[in-house]
């Protein structure tokens, strides 16, 4: 109970009070070990767990007390072992069999799996039991290295396993049959997975809705039996005509079938699945049916008016439509718009067939639409108004086409500002609608303010300044009437970014209440921007989130498989383990992994721990790459933001996969980064005499050799980067947000950085080959110094000026300065490490020199170069840290000062209500610019301190 209520050490109290009486019930000791766990003292649990497993208990408290403290170790192979010995001690127990094939399925062992499979069915001969046997073949077929193995010994022997209960006449459930299909269907055999499906074991297939015709389907399309495709299709649309996946493949079949000249035989039946249609004129008939049967029907079907609009697009595709008279698409679009206009889906079914009208038409197709809609002018308004919801969700169509068919972006600005205004009236006039509303509904006229923004973004686009505040403050204005609509969210989210204001961000992020999978698809918008805007602690938290999400899903896909064995839903076990995968080698994944730990060296590092101890509490080591860089899968949804722009302004194939190259380059970039920087400790400078030569060449020598070869893979990356850059790409505004990487190369972090990971090669060099003879050496470290400080004097001088200007009355934001001070102190920190690595060389150098000097009693032992270089460039570090850390002060009060509410909004377009939320947007950005700057200059004077340290 104690455990269960969370209060541990109440737990581990009453264990040992039961322990003093009883020291070997071993139950008390495996709760206590759990209490242990929660407690933070693994090392114990674990002692204490292994003294218990040690004894192979066979008392089932113990052995599930066992696995739920595995569990939480995250070591399910433990639980194998347990039960691996208890099934030893008790062969017969039917209950430490199934537990022991579920302990294996946890950790993937597939053939142990088949092994404890059978050996459970030959205790209790179950149907599942033999099944799960079965089902742990075809999982050894899909994860083996060799399709050829797999198809010829894996899938073979499952086929005979489930032959042999077929001849037996001892299939009983659906699920078997569903594996017996899944089985044929891998071994490409489609001809026999069809009679299954057809035959007497097909009647089992009965919990899905037309689960039998489906699998049907899929089989005939394998062996393109188009004949029975169609007919099936055709049977199909007679008893429901408006499901649209078998109109498509009911004229894919009948096309099929025109280009195969295919003709029915004479004497018999068309074909298995009865009347096959295989002429144009057949399939115009049967859809000119639909409709008439559509319009006798009770309710309205979509379904057969868009199966006309598609077979028009196809036949246009083919060049043959003028001789079957189906009528012209802008007037059957005009006559759907008129019967199902005022439904949301109207807008998402026609934008399919918009490719139809020529562009000449446009205009007129659009006035037609307005013509007629029900909207009545009122006394206070020269707009005429929608008078119900009906008419205003028609309206609403119809601004929707006109954005997609690009009416609106052929505007001028001034024109733009008209339909902003106008869009926003009727925004306000429909909220009337929706009063009775609940907080988690949208109102219905949501979109017309997010129309609005989307004019507005053009003009922003275009040069326009003013547009973007305007485009937060309809937003803010829209949220604050419709607290749980996602598209305004979404879209603020990405307005602040791009402003480089974070702090509104994380709480819209967090207020979207992001589930499961969408930390994986939309966790982007938010890891992207948190860090490089100087936001460290929301920055940690944000990847937190999204690294929680990713380990966890390790640990669930094993309860999902497990619960699929023992229900019997055989074909989602593969579906998960797919999923598990994608999830693992996910783009977002490893960028979170590896901004996490760049994140907390550069937090941690230096300030509370050394640089030494951070690395290896995160068991980093340069030599190990653990990204998965051929699988990489890149699981953004690049379309959560609704969008009505016409196809050439949309996101596109090409936009994807650039953005994915550029992505995987800057994460290289930052990987090597972080391996580099983990290999510093690696080289330090070891007490102890060089004797023998072969310790330096198997032990650190070889380290030198991984971080030269690091450095050379980072040139080669930075300069891949430089070139793709170079093709100056431009993502649509909604589209993906680009990279960091630009900034980094343009603002010089990029040399500063590559230039210090040369000085440590440098650096070692001359620990190995001592003071004397290298005066070489000892110039380039010296020379290296200065361009350093020069180059991190530039750097600095890229993040003068304001974060936010008022010009003429409008406000000017200037994010990139923002982004160039946190590379700053990013490149800053690197050379901190580097120098202490350096002072870590030196030290032992100059007390060794001190000694001598006293020996000989000598004031004359000249001082090699390298301690005066160094002494000057950690001086001019200092000067220049606290100049940066001045600047930011600077920055501070002036961000303080700033009394932005003073500014004139003197656009008449403002009403009294926007002015209040163009101040709260307003005040949310200066507050953002404000905390970002505290943060980083926090972190820097924790720099400039160690700094002070680094005397020699």
């Amino acid at each position: 109970d104690y455990l269960d209520n969370g209060n541990n050490k109440m737990a581990i109290q009453q264990a040992d009070k039961l322990l003093k009486k009883h020291k070997d019930l071993h139950c008390a000791k495996v709760l206590k070990a759990i209490g242990l766990q929660r407690t933070g003292k693994q090392d114990e649990a674990y002692a204490l767990a292994q003294e218990v497993a040690a004894l192979e208990p066979t008392d089932d408290n113990s052995l599930q007390a066992l696995t739920i403290l595995y569990r939480e170790m995250h070591r399910p192979e433990l639980v194998t072992k347990l039960y691996e010995a208890a099934v030893k001690k008790v062969p017969n127990s039917e209950e430490y069999h199934s537990h022991l094939f579920m302990a294996y399925a946890r950790v993937g062992e597939y053939k142990k799996m088949q092994q404890a499979g059978m050996a459970l069915y030959k205790i209790v001969p179950k149907n599942p039991y033999y099944f799960w046997s079965v089902m742990s073949l075809i999982m050894q077929s899909i994860s083996a290295q060799d399709e050829n193995l797999s198809k010829t010994m894996f899938l073979p022997l499952a086929e005979r396993m489930v032959e042999k209960m077929v001849k037996e006449d001892k299939i009983e459930a659906e699920a078997e049959v569903e594996l017996y299909y899944m089985i044929l269907e891998r071994l490409e055999k489609y001809k026999e997975a069809l009679d299954v499906v057809r035959g007497k074991l097909g009647e089992k297939l009965t919990s899905e809705l037309q689960s039998r015709e489906n699998k049907c389907m899929a089989m005939y399309k394998k062996l393109c039996r188009w004949p029975e495709c169609n007919a099936l299709s055709r049977r199909l649309l007679l008893k429901n005509s408006d499901d649209w996946q078998f109109y498509i493949t009911y004229f894919d079949s009948v096309f099929q079938l025109i280009d195969e000249s295919w003709t029915p035989p004479p004497e018999e039946e068309h074909s298995l699945e009865g009347e096959v249609h295989y002429t144009i004129e057949q399939a115009v008939k049967f859809i000119e049916e639909r409709i008439m049967e559509e319009s006798k029907s009770s309710r309205p079907l979509r379904g057969p008016y868009l199966a006309k609009l598609e077979l028009i697009r196809r036949l246009r595709y083919r060049g043959c439509n003028d001789e079957y008279k189906l009528g012209d698409p802008e007037e059957l679009m005009f006559q759907y718009f008129k019967k199902f206009g005022d439904k949301p889906c109207c807008f998402t079914d026609l934008k399919v067939f918009v490719d139809l009208l020529p562009s000449s038409q446009y205009s007129k197709f659009i006035s037609q639409f307005l013509e007629v809609i029900p909207l009545s002018a009122t006394a206070e308004s020269e707009i005429a108004l929608p008078a119900d919801i009906k008419a205003l969700q028609q309206h609403l169509c119809v601004v929707q086409l006109s954005r997609l068919l690009g009416i609106y972006h052929a505007m001028d600005k001034k024109q733009k500002l008209t339909v902003v205004r106008e869009l926003m009236l009727r925004y306000r006039h429909g909220l009337e609608f929706g009063k009775s509303c609940l907080k988690t509904e949208l109102q219905f006229s949501d979109y017309y303010c997010l129309l609005a923004v989307h004019l507005l973004l053009d003009l922003w686009l275009e040069g326009e300044e003013m547009a973007v505040w305007q485009c937060l403050t309809l937003l803010e204005e829209g949220l604050s009437h419709s607290p749980s609509n996602a598209q305004f969210k979404l879209l603020l989210i990405r307005i602040y970014c791009r402003l480089g204001a974070f702090e509104p961000v994380a709480e819209l992020y967090s207020s979207l209440d992001a589930k499961h999978i969408q930390h994986d698809t939309i966790g982007y918008l938010l890891t992207r921007y948190a860090e490089s805007l100087g936001h460290y602690a929301a920055a940690s938290q944000s990847c937190n989130f999204a690294l929680r999400f990713f380990h966890s899903n390790q640990k669930d896909t094993s309860e999902y498989i497990i619960q699929a064995y023992k229900y019997g839903a055989f074909e989602k076990i593969p579906e998960f383990i797919a999923f598990r995968n994608r999830l693992n080698s996910s783009l977002h994944f490893a960028q979170v992994r590896t901004e996490r730990m760049l994140l907390d060296l550069l937090l941690e590092a230096n300030i509370s721990t050394s640089l030494e101890e951070s690395i290896k509490s995160m068991s980093l080591s340069p030599e190990e790459d653990d990204i998965p860089w051929k699988d990489l899968r890149d699981n953004r949804d690049l379309t959560v933001l609704f969008n009505w722009d016409p196809k050439d302004r949309d996101v596109s194939e090409e936009h994807r996969k650039l953005s994915l190259e550029e992505e995987t380059m800057w994460l290289r970039i930052r990987s090597l980064t972080l391996r580099l920087v983990s290999g510093l400790p690696t080289l330090s400078h070891t007490i102890q005499p060089k004797n023998s030569e072969k310790t330096a060449e198997n032990g650190v020598s070889s380290k030198i050799d991984t971080i030269r070869s690091l450095l050379q893979q980072l040139e080669a990356t930075v300069d891949s980067g430089k070139k793709f850059l170079e093709q100056k790409i431009q993502y649509p505004v909604l589209g993906p947000p680009p990279t960091r990487m630009a900034g980094f190369f343009s603002n010089g972090s990029c040399q500063c950085q590559t230039s210090l990971f040369y000085l440590v090669s440098d650096i070692y060099e001359l620990d190995t080959n001592g003071l004397e003879d290298s005066a070489e050496i000892q110039e380039r470290i010296g020379n290296s110094f200065k361009s350093l400080v020069e180059r991190l004097t530039e750097l600095f001088n890229k993040c003068k000026g304001d974060l936010i200007e008022v010009r003429d009355g409008i406000l000017k934001t200037h994010p990139n300065l923002l982004e160039n001070l946190v590379f700053f102190v990013e490149t800053i920190s690197i050379a901190l490490w580097v120098s202490s690595y350096c002072d870590s060389v030196l030290r032992p150098f100059k007390s060794n020199l001190q000694k001598k000097k006293k020996k000989k009693k000598e004031s004359s032992v000249a001082m090699p170069p390298v301690f005066k270089h160094f002494l000057d460039y950690v001086t001019e570090l200092q000067t220049l840290t606290s100049n940066v850390i001045d600047h930011i002060k600077g920055l501070e009060i002036i961000l303080t000062a700033l009394k932005l509410e003073e500014l004139s909004l003197k656009d008449t377009l403002l009403l009294q209500e926007e002015k209040k939320f163009t101040k709260t947007v307003q005040g949310k950005v200066q507050s953002s610019y404000h905390h970002s700057v505290q943060e980083i200059g926090e972190l820097l004077k924790k720099r400039l301190d160690t700094i002070k340290k680094l005397k020699i």
